[in-house]
């Protein structure tokens, strides 16, 4: 990692401020849906959990832009925090979908602030020769709360409590101090773009959305349909870590060599994985472990790696006045990806099987590869 991207001015701020944040996401995304199911819930309430909660982080993100323009940083980036935050400490009172649903839509609203604030700061506090490098360091801030708790939390609720994950979720709340002390030093403001370029940005948000899909799938329903409570720890652990490192690695290849070679075999990579799972879960009773934890990886890997990559692309096809917009788009793939693997695998899970969810998401994401093939018209950064 290079350290004067780290030593940028405000990137400190903006690394705590991730990691707190996205801890009170990654606590609850693997958790929630089993809290659900505990309270009676089948495939379908689970999935539905993480579902709202993206549906409403994509709302949310369609207006951050506006927001920024009109409310400036701190009103927005402190109003994100206690939204994700707060919520997350009232899951306890109740393990019904109802309420779970209304705190998940409410935690979207936050979620969705993080989000798009979080990677528009990437393009104003970072020169583009540095931006691969900046993204990874970004990436390593929200992958590390991803490896300890999208793994780690579903043992402490079992093994511990579930209280206690509700506690980490209420950690946003506290990165409302490192976001005033950032939104202090920010004195530009995104401007109203005469004609955001959405066409641009569509193909990099659809290659997102492929993956993200398979990701949220497996971070959604992987405690369901292993076996052993012990290997969906390691598996969840295992993708969380091949994706944080892929996430930072890629960043200095992207700034050297450019984004596009490196995506359409990781939209193979995809698919590949998900196949290798499905046929890892065939029997409900025995998980094949190798086979879950070579998919896994190969999931991992592309799910890392075309984050950082897509969104080095997204940012290389506007200019400055854009970025805000470029940042909702890009999220709004990340995320929408993510709930339509939750609710869409769950739903065809219900239906059929976790085998055959797992194909269905594969092929999902491998519809992608002729976006992957082509490679998209950039303009001028300004």
């Amino acid at each position: 990692m290079n350290g004067s991207v780290l030593r940028a001015p405000g990137m400190p701020l903006l690394l705590a401020m991730t990691v707190l944040g996205f801890s009170g996401y990654a606590a609850l995304l693997p958790v929630a849906p089993l809290w659900v199911v505990r309270g009676g819930a089948d495939a379908g309430g689970a999935g539905l959990v993480n579902g709202v909660l993206m549906l409403f982080t994509v709302l949310t993100q369609l207006v951050v832009p506006t927001a920024l323009r009109r409310l400036g940083w701190a009103p927005v980036l402190v109003a994100g925090m206690l939204l994700l935050g707060l919520p997350g400490l009232a899951h306890g009172v109740t393990d019904d979908l109802g309420p779970t649903l209304a705190l998940s839509a409410v935690r979207g609203l936050g979620f969705g602030v993080l989000t798009v604030t979080g990677s528009a700061l990437i393009a104003e506090l970072v020169p583009a020769a540095q931006r691969g490098r900046a993204i990874g360091a970004y990436g390593l801030a929200i992958a590390g709360p991803q490896v300890l708790l999208l793994a780690g939390a579903p043992w402490i609720a079992e093994r511990l409590d579930f209280w206690v994950v509700f506690a980490l979720a209420g950690l946003p709340v506290v990165g409302v101090v490192p976001a005033v002390r950032l939104a202090r030093m920010l004195r530009h403001i995104p401007e109203q773009p005469k004609r955001a370029p959405y066409v641009r940005l569509l193909r990099p948000m659809i290659l997102l959305l492929g993956v993200t899909l398979a990701g949220g799938a497996l971070i959604t329903f992987m405690a369901q349909m292993s076996s052993s409570a012990p290997l969906t720890v390691l598996a969840l652990l295992l993708m969380s870590v091949t994706a944080a490192l892929t996430r930072w690695r890629v960043g200095s290849l992207a700034d050297r060599y450019g984004a596009q070679r490196f995506i359409w075999p990781l939209v193979l990579s995809t698919a590949a994985g998900m196949a290798v799972i499905a046929w890892a879960v065939r029997d409900p009773q025995a998980t094949s472990v190798p086979a879950l934890l070579a998919g896994t990886a190969l999931v991992g890997v592309s799910y890392g790696a075309l984050q950082n990559l897509t969104l080095v692309v997204t940012f290389a096809s506007v200019s400055r006045p854009h970025y805000g917009s470029a940042s909702a788009v890009w999220n709004i793939g990340f995320d929408a990806g993510t709930g339509l693997g939750s609710v869409v695998v769950g739903v065809v899970a219900a239906g059929t099987s976790f085998p055959v969810a797992m194909l269905a998401a594969g092929a999902l994401s491998l519809l992608t590869l002729p976006l992957a093939l082509r490679r998209g018209r950039l303009s001028p950064q300004r």
